[in-house]
């Protein structure tokens, strides 16, 4: 039986419809899409350990009682015969660029320089925002101090001309014309035209806060799982993971126990020959073993403690 078929009598079985309702109903529903790319995430990523040489088993998401406090990731993983460790599998933080308005000029230049220390071009021996100024220069050149800024719709149609013209005042006059939906397009193509020399690599931990998880704050404690996964396709022109030790992170500032929200992983830039050159701070790598070997058999969990989903990840014929 081809993929085909077993994909259309997965579909009968499971919905009771027909490929082209369900391919419909998918392309429809943004949130629909987003399990299903989780899914997917998961499944390659638990592939990709196995073939590394890595036993890995599921974590339950309904878990019987009150679950764990440091079984808050999605897979155990170990070497065989050895100990235990949890991984937290996530993706990168989708709508980054337009987050921090770096389709603006300003924006974009001193997002770079803030991050600069994660930026290989840059020669640290020499002052970073000549440099930044000059890439911009080279490879954005239809962005500059002198384009005109761009503001979200809702900033455009409550913002209140003064009387002495600004840079601000006369950007957002020339808006004042557009529909939220044309205000929108532009934004999105100067976005583009931004993304296709550089794109950002940011985390989006965020977390229900309650008395079961021990949580003071809306994202994971430092505790919760020993690594955490990120799958950057988003970003990316393939599912490609980043790794790092949560206990490598820098902490949140109102709890040194918790997980900040927001980490600038580093940088993505497409080169002419169609190449993707990932920049990164020191704090991630794409190796995972290498990752694994920043832990410890201090740190592993209590195998009895374990609980496992043993659903078959494999549609069945």
């Amino acid at each position: 039986m081809n993929i085909f078929k077993k994909l259309e009598q997965f579909v009968a079985k499971t919905f009771k419809t027909t490929i082209e309702i369900f391919f419909e109903a998918l392309k429809m529903s943004p949130n629909a899409q987003g399990y299903v790319s989780g899914s997917v995430t998961e499944l390659l990523l638990k592939n990709k350990l196995e073939v590394e040489g890595f036993e890995v088993k599921r974590i339950k998401e309904k878990w019987e009682g009150r679950k764990h406090p440091n079984h808050y990731g999605d897979f155990y993983f170990r070497r065989p015969n050895e100990f235990w460790f949890v991984l937290e599998s996530k993706g990168v933080k989708s709508n980054s660029e337009k987050w921090h308005k770096l389709y603006n000029y300003n924006n974009l230049r001193n997002f770079l320089y803030t991050h600069r220390d994660k930026i290989d071009w840059i020669i640290p021996a020499k002052p970073a925002e000549p440099q930044i100024i000059n890439w911009l220069k080279a490879e954005l050149p239809e962005l500059s101090e002198k384009t005109p800024d761009l503001y979200e719709y809702e900033e455009v149609d409550k913002y209140v001309l003064p009387k002495r013209e600004t840079a601000k005042s006369k950007a957002i006059a020339s808006l004042k014309n557009f529909s939220r939906e044309e205000i929108q397009d532009k934004i999105h193509k100067r976005l583009d035209y931004v993304m296709s020399k550089v794109r950002i690599l940011e985390t989006h931990f965020v977390s229900g806060v309650s008395t079961s998880n021990e949580r003071t704050q809306a994202t994971p404690r430092k505790d919760e799982f020993n690594l955490i996964s990120i799958d950057i396709f988003l970003r990316y022109s393939e599912h490609k993971f980043l790794f790092a030790n949560p206990k490598q992170l820098a902490s949140s500032g109102d709890d040194e126990n918790h997980l900040q929200q927001n980490y600038i992983m580093g940088f993505i830039f497409p080169q002419p020959n169609g190449e993707l050159k990932i920049n990164l701070s020191e704090e991630w790598t794409d190796n995972f073993k290498e990752a694994f070997n920043s832990l410890s058999s201090e740190e592993a969990i209590n195998e009895k403690d374990m609980q496992v989903d043993n659903r078959n990840l494999n549609v069945e014929e």
